[in-house]
């Protein structure tokens, strides 16, 4: 940190796996550029950031820093407005408080069933187990690995904070149940549950949005999006669903439809016979769907945002079809401790019609600088 950035650094204590931190800048005239947190010696977990100065701002002499301690929140049980103290019921390994200071008489989140794992019914067949790597313990040699090579020759992770990845792709290979590693592997990043606290928070004009309680760095995984998978041709008999978040991981990798296509291309195993089926898409939109209208877990409640602070990731782990990858939401930068956690939902303009046939519009309250003003 440069010394003429006047600034004043809280520091937090860890209770109930959470932290919170506090920045104050003596005249307002800086912004946080990037921050990141340490262990101290004292057991602290301190927060430091780098500052940038806004444009047209006089440059500051003083090199002034001033440290105090505080205390953070209290735990789940105590937080305003608690509603439900997990509304996993015990199912993931960090509980996920509710809490509701909008309404005049305070409810929790209902209509859903919390669950962690995709549902799969019968009319949707999952391929089987793909063939895994031969790699023990961990997977380190990229040279050896094959999953390593289905990911060009190279593991997308670095080991940071956990794990962490360094670019979005249009597909990540992770190794899976036929793999020589085991679940320590950073090749499983995405596979180990919910690492940071969240929050299901009731909000005045867009429902319940989720945040983070801790600081989430970038590229690190928040949730995958779980509910009920679905062919897509059944969602006619689906009305009123606003849970519905399509696999549209082939359409990405071509640029179907107006997607951005990522950086990073893959090759799809020539074993797969879904690439065969696959090759025959043009237009259409994708096969199958992930439906978390009634069965879901917290990534159902993340909003939609024009200028998001999350992007989705299409993962293939236990097998290689790109049809029904998993879809797992991970930090675009790094995220401030209460700050609402969003994605961008993809729809094109003009791309919803109601039963009428008629086109839906539906407006967009992200807030941001930049944004469309309609969702769809």
């Amino acid at each position: 940190m440069d010394q003429d950035l006047p600034i004043r650094v809280i520091r937090g204590h860890k209770c109930a796996g959470s932290y919170t931190h506090k920045i104050y800048t003596y005249d307002g005239l800086y912004k946080v550029d990037h921050c990141w947190n340490e262990r101290s010696a004292f057991g602290f977990n301190v927060f430091k950031y780098r500052l940038q100065q806004i444009e047209g701002q006089p440059k500051l002499v003083t090199n002034q820093v001033d440290f105090a301690r505080q205390l953070v929140s209290k735990g789940c049980s105590e937080l305003n407005g608690l509603v439900c103290k997990d509304i996993s019921g015990g199912q993931e390994n960090i509980r996920i408080p509710a809490t509701n200071v909008c309404d005049v008489l305070p409810v929790a989140p209902s209509g859903f069933k919390y669950i962690k794992s995709n549902r799969v019914p019968k009319n949707v067949i999952i391929p089987p187990n793909a063939p895994g790597c031969n790699c023990k313990g961990k997977c380190t040699n990229a040279e050896k690995c094959s999953c390593a090579r289905l990911n060009g020759n190279d593991f997308p992770y670095v080991h940071h904070d956990g794990g962490r990845l360094v670019e979005p792709r249009d597909v990540v290979f992770e190794c899976g149940p036929r793999c020589g590693c085991g679940p320590s592997c950073l090749n499983r990043t995405s596979q180990r549950g919910l690492k940071y606290q969240l929050e299901v928070y009731r909000t005045k004009d867009k429902g319940w949005a989720v945040r983070s309680r801790d600081l989430i760095p970038s590229g690190a995984p928040v949730c995958e999006y779980i509910g009920i998978l679905r062919k897509s041709d059944e969602l006619d008999n689906v009305s009123g669903n606003d849970y519905i978040f399509d696999i549209d991981c082939w359409q990405t990798m071509n640029g179907i439809g107006g997607r951005e296509r990522r950086l990073r291309d893959v090759s799809i195993p020539s074993s797969n016979h879904a690439k065969e089926r696959n090759d025959h898409i043009s237009e259409t939109g994708p096969e199958f769907c992930i439906d978390a209208g009634l069965y879901g877990n917290v990534a159902r409640f993340i909003n939609h945002s024009c200028e998001p602070n999350l992007f989705v990731q299409c993962v293939l782990s236990s097998h290689h079809d790109v049809r029904l990858a998993r879809v797992v939401l991970f930090a675009a930068d790094n995220i401030l401790p209460m700050q609402e956690l969003t994605y961008d939902y993809g729809y094109e303009l003009d791309s919803v019609t109601g039963p009428d046939g008629k086109i839906k519009e539906l407006p967009c309250y992200c807030g941001t600088a930049d944004c469309r003003k309609r969702l769809y």
